[in-house]
């Protein structure tokens, strides 16, 4: 198998993953299409430079978080607020409502996150280890744990607090 053909294998395994990201950092299906294609040009670049050292989904993960972040700073792009459409690869059918907006609101509150934050947080969601994280992101393993703390803690206040105004 050649390199191409090793390259288009390794992308349609983990499309999914490039998905995600896309959509955590961005606003719209355009911005969001052309997040995917940079995040695939940026592994196509880096592929042969990949040894295999780490999982290929982290590097895969550390390539697309960065250039997400650095594709919104060089755009200097806000992104605003809006739900991300979970349920997307999911048949609505499995989910009851309450839980498919529980979670719609959760990501509602995580992309009002920093950058990094997001990140981290949808890497912990993935069920990513904190040793993949911090290999992916680029922090120590007991700064993830103290991070995600702190995300949860950030999570829970902004949804409580919302949560207060409703009733």
């Amino acid at each position: 198998m050649d390199i191409a053909d090793q390259f288009t294998h390794v992308i349609k395994e983990h499309k999914g993953l490039i998905f995600k990201v896309a959509a955590l950092y961005t606003n719209n299906l355009e911005d969001r299409n052309d997040l995917y294609q940079e995040i695939v040009y940026q592994l196509w670049k880096s592929f042969g430079s990949f040894y295999g050292q780490s999982k290929v989904s982290t590097w895969m993960y550390r390539v697309a978080l960065n250039t997400a972040i650095y594709h919104l700073k060089q755009t200097k792009r806000r992104v605003d607020t809006i739900p991300l459409e979970v349920g997307a690869d999911r048949f609505a059918d499995e989910m009851d409502r309450l839980e498919e907006e529980r979670i719609q609101q959760l990501y509602a509150h995580i992309q009002l996150l920093n950058l990094l934050e997001r990140g981290i947080i949808l890497l912990y969601l993935e069920g990513k280890s904190y040793d993949e994280i911090a290999a992916i992101v680029g922090i120590t393993v007991s700064n993830v744990g103290t991070r995600i703390s702190r995300i949860r803690e950030k999570l829970r206040t902004q949804i409580t607090k919302k949560q207060a105004i409703w009733n």
